[in-house]
């Protein structure tokens, strides 16, 4: 059990200052001398400071400089306060430790009260359990794929030999879907209480690297995923919580609007009360057997669309220009958003700098792309999905119609690609000139099990086909070289969101089923792994805050 109070290795300091610009090759002691500079202080009146973020100008015809917001304590910080008053750059510094909401009774340690059972061990069912762990509530998780070692080498015998084990892959497994991805930890979501904060110092306190606490865009990348993935689960066990792998939820059990227990397929029902639905985007089986338990859900917009590949080079040259190659930049990323004619908007995403195309499905028979990156983002291809935005009037059906609209594009990419679990491509000067493309250019795609020329305007509505043509070459005024005729697009893209919402409340539990708690990416409350672990942190305080109402 952690020491009550607030678990952060950031020092609280009083004063915060921001838009600090020094050189991007400065030596580590000038940061001192430029803050000491700033405020107009001696070396005696600093105590402390700590980099709270640092970002980059990399504008083509400013010097290179890193931009900092520091966090520092000093002698008299009233007076130093006092004296930069009217400077909006010079402020005190908001907390940004995390308290703790609750702490478990007794009865959860004597066994007197049934124990929260998480369903889903991706970032937002690691994150729930970790912090009902931390607070006393033993949790149960129920993971429906394997330890991530072992997920890992299934994964690898669909990329490496064409084998899909359709209970452990990029999709179902320790880690989550993120677990192969770029690893990216930054989010547009709104984090008032910095939850976002004791997401990166969790990701730290296992083995992340330390950078991801001020990096403006920080990522972790696949491989070092999986070890702090192991360490936070160990964690989560060595507070008392268990962690039971292949176990698949198949049911619920549901008396008076109240949950009871879940169905595990191959087990005897788990009695519980309290019950997180931490499920990623693909749990296409659970989402049914909600829907058949009565439980409340609506479809959702999500998006559908391709991976496109760029040589990593012409990215960095078109974002950086002469900055290009600076290894304290690294890989250059982008964002890209076209309003098509036709009222479709077309946008990049899950955007991977020097990263490679994975297959990403979770059934047999079906093609699905999705976009990885390890740390290093050396590899020689940048890639990231262009996709189209669709909406329930597209699927109309109820809250299950857009699972079975992205199967039909997922089947016919399976034989688009020739029913191997390769994936349909085509160079993008083809697809614009809507021609089928008959061999590769200068840029080789990176996706694995490999990629089948063909047309894919056979793959997608003619609506987005529609949209995509007429953004790739407006995305080119954005970006020397996008529409390059040697880049490649390969199919699909469809696990962009989840295609439907189980909505809650104001007390994060169901619209109409008491103590279920819907969560995370599956749920419709998140969007990769910073916005899914802080929809895990809330939740788990809604849990633990309803136990002591009780």
């Amino acid at each position: 059990m952690p020491e009550w109070g607030p678990i952060t290795s950031i020092i609280y300091s009083m004063i915060r200052i921001t838009e600090l610009r020094l050189p991007i090759h400065h030596a580590p002691e000038d940061l001192e001398t430029a803050i000491l500079k700033r405020l107009n202080l001696s070396p005696k009146d600093l105590i402390s400071f700590e980099i709270f973020k640092r970002s980059y100008d990399a504008r083509k015809n400013v010097a290179l400089a890193f931009i900092y917001t520091i966090d520092l304590s000093v002698k008299n910080e009233e007076t130093v306060l006092k004296r930069f008053s009217g400077d909006t750059h010079i402020r005190p510094s908001p907390d940004t430790s995390y308290h703790f909401v609750a702490k478990a009774p007794e009865s959860i340690a004597s066994g007197q009260v049934l124990r929260p059972v998480v369903i889903g061990f991706g970032p937002c069912g690691i994150f729930a359990a970790l912090l009902l762990a931390q607070m006393g509530f033993k949790p149960i998780v129920l993971e429906r794929g394997k330890k991530v070692r072992e997920r890992t080498q299934d994964t690898w015998g669909l990329w490496r030999k064409n084998v899909l084990n359709p209970e452990s892959n990029v999709q179902f497994g320790e880690g989550g879907a993120g677990t192969f991805s770029d690893g990216k930890l930054y989010s547009q979501i709104k984090d008032p209480k910095f939850y976002g904060r004791k997401v990166i110092n969790e990701f730290v306190k296992a083995g992340a690297p330390a950078e991801i606490q001020y990096v403006a865009k920080p990522h972790i990348g696949t491989f070092r995923l999986v070890g702090v993935v192991e360490k936070m689960r160990q964690e989560i066990i060595d507070l008392g919580g268990e962690i039971r792998f292949s176990q698949k939820v198949i049911g619920f059990d549901i008396q008076n609007e109240q949950i009871t227990g879940v169905k595990i397929e191959g087990h005897a029902d788990l009695p519980a009360k309290h019950v997180v639905l931490a499920l990623g985007h693909s749990a296409r089986d659970t989402f049914k057997a909600l829907h058949e338990a009565g439980v409340f859900m609506e479809a959702k917009p999500f998006s559908v669309g391709f991976r496109i590949e760029h040589p990593q080079s012409l990215i960095d040259r078109a974002r950086l220009g002469p900055h290009a190659g600076n290894e304290l930049i690294g890989a250059a990323d982008y964002k890209l958003v076209h309003h098509a004619k036709n009222g479709r908007a077309v946008y990049s995403f899950c955007m991977c700098p020097g990263g490679t195309v994975v297959a990403a499905t979770s059934e047999p028979n079906r093609v699905v792309t999705n976009g990885m990156s390890q740390y290093s983002r050396n590899e020689r291809n940048a890639n990231a999905g262009i996709v189209v935005g669709i909406t329930p009037e597209d699927y109309p059906g109820g809250p299950l119609a857009g699972i079975e609209f992205q199967r039909q594009l997922e089947s016919k990419a399976f034989e688009l690609g020739g029913g191997t679990y390769e994936a349909p491509g085509q160079l993008v000067g083809d697809f614009i000139a809507g021609k089928p493309s008959t061999e590769f250019g200068s840029v080789l795609p990176s996706y694995k099990p490999g990629v089948h020329l063909t047309d894919l305007a056979e793959a997608l509505p003619a609506y987005a086909i529609e949209a995509i043509r007429e953004a790739l070459p407006a995305f080119e005024k954005q970006i020397k070289g996008f529409s390059m005729k040697d880049a490649v697009l390969t199919g699909i893209e469809t696990r962009t969101s989840s295609p439907l919402r189980i909505t809650r409340g104001a007390n994060l539990q169901s619209l109409n089923i008491k103590g279920l708690y819907p969560a995370g990416e599956g749920a419709g409350y998140a969007g990769g792994i910073l916005s899914a672990g802080v929809d895990g942190i809330k939740v788990a305080e809604a849990v633990a805050l309803d136990y002591l109402a009780d």
